[in-house]
């Protein structure tokens, strides 16, 4: 291995978890940021992210038109595989999905690793970020290097593991200002992965004992916050059939210094409505059946078709004809404020209210039209006006965009208002949450 000052870093991968960190890199060291999506490198090489993680003047700073050299800082966006040739550290940070049964699809991983091997050299160090269940970096990955390459694990290259820590949409907790978990094949390279990660970590790093804790670690953290966001749906399930408002139950148990401040709500993503299945998938190939984690994705996806029927209900009990009539969704992204659409649960509630042949519209000022369609199939409005809310018969707001705070709402008889977040004046809706 070289030292951290002479290296060149290629991240794999530039979506929402390697662009922030290959810019973050770039501040220091020279930098390929490689994606094999063509449109998605000529917007950076343009200086413009439409993730929104980085912001145009930023990435100006520190966009270089050639690839930089040892010494050197800044960062080349490259679709040509070739740009990797003469990087010596290598960090893979591309999605890992699930299948329509729920089964972890590797292929991306494996994929990139299949790509590094080509370029890979005596020394040569490939760190993962990707979110994975334990044992998927040696045991999968490792494997295709080790085979395309045809050099010898931990003689001639080596490995390391740092889980991603990015909240899309945070410009508070942003990659540099969240503690790092680090790892590495030897102690040797734990050590090295460490120092790399903590020259530009500001808020520190952790370095695990293993790759394999260090997976585990990063798996179990949304597979937590799954597990307890299920348990408030299943309370306002319960608050629901009794009458009570599940946001007020929460605020009052809040008052406990102890109590854990989890909100109902739909639960998609990336990552918090995905990496519990690959949890799950591994301790069922070692022969255990999880109980709690599946239990908590059943209940988490079962939230749309909930909201849905409720507002059935709402309209039933106002006498408003549900047969033909017209409902206006509010935001389609997974979470406020975020670009994000992938795994987004909203798109359950529009499934399930065009079972009972309404008219549904989506509205969202944060999503791209065109990548939902491409990926849901539907045509949503992404412009800056709100369409004439008194115009449905029923409003749902399902995700809390700032764009939303000031609504021009009115409780009436003929429409019916529902707050999935809890983020509108109680006053002014039917039921929330």
């Amino acid at each position: 291995m070289k030292p951290i000052n002479e290296v060149k870093i290629a991240v794999i991968g530039l979506g929402y978890v390697g662009l922030p960190l290959a810019v973050e890199f770039s501040k220091k060291f020279p930098v390929v940021g490689y994606d094999i999506n063509q449109k998605r490198v000529g917007e950076l090489v343009s200086g413009h992210d439409a993730t929104l993680e980085v912001a145009d003047d930023s990435l100006a700073l520190i966009l270089r038109s050639s690839s930089p050299q040892v010494g050197e800082k800044g960062l080349f966006p490259s679709f040509d595989s070739k740009d990797l040739g003469d990087c010596t550290v290598f960090i893979v940070t591309v999605p890992t999905p699930t299948d329509k049964h729920n089964r972890p699809i590797l292929i991306p991983m494996l994929k990139a690793s299949e790509n590094i091997g080509h370029y890979l050299k005596m020394g040569d160090v490939v760190i993962y970020e990707s979110t994975v269940y334990p044992g998927v970096t040696e045991e999968d990955c490792v494997p295709v290097l080790e085979k395309v390459s045809g050099l010898k694990f931990n003689t001639d290259f080596f490995a390391g593991y740092s889980p991603e820590r990015i909240n899309p949409g945070d410009k508070v907790h942003t990659v540099a200002q969240i503690v790092k978990v680090t790892s590495g094949s030897t102690s040797e390279v734990a050590d090295f992965v460490d120092e790399l990660y903590r020259s530009i970590i500001t808020a520190g790093t952790y370095k695990a004992s293993s790759i394999k804790v260090a997976e585990a670690s990063k798996v179990i953290e949304n597979s937590q916050r799954d597990i307890n966001i299920a348990f408030v749906n299943e309370l306002a399930k319960i608050f629901n059939l009794l009458g009570i408002d599940t946001q007020e139950v929460l605020e009052a148990a809040g008052t406990k210094w102890n109590f854990l401040k989890f909100k109902p709500g739909l639960v998609g993503g990336h990552c918090i409505g995905v990496d519990p299945f690959y949890l799950a998938q591994k301790a069922q190939e070692v022969g255990y059946h999880p109980e709690i984690i599946l239990a908590g994705r059943r209940v988490n996806d079962s939230m749309g078709k909930f909201v849905a029927t409720e507002i059935i209900k709402l309209m039933m009990r106002k006498d408003i004809k549900v047969l033909d009539a017209k409902v206006l969704i509010l935001g389609f992204t997974f979470k406020e404020n975020c670009p994000d659409v992938r795994n987004t649960r909203v798109i359950d509630i529009y499934h399930e209210l065009k079972t009972f042949d309404m008219e549904v519209d989506v509205y969202d000022p944060w999503a791209n039209a065109e990548e939902v369609q491409e990926e849901y199939g539907i045509k949503i409005a992404t412009g800056k006006e709100i369409p004439a809310i008194e115009s449905y018969s029923a409003v749902v707001l399902a995700v809390s965009h700032s764009q939303f705070a000031s609504l021009p709402l009115k409780k009436n008889r003929n429409q019916v208002i529902y707050d999935v977040k809890g983020f509108l004046d109680r006053s002014l809706v039917d039921a929330r949450l």
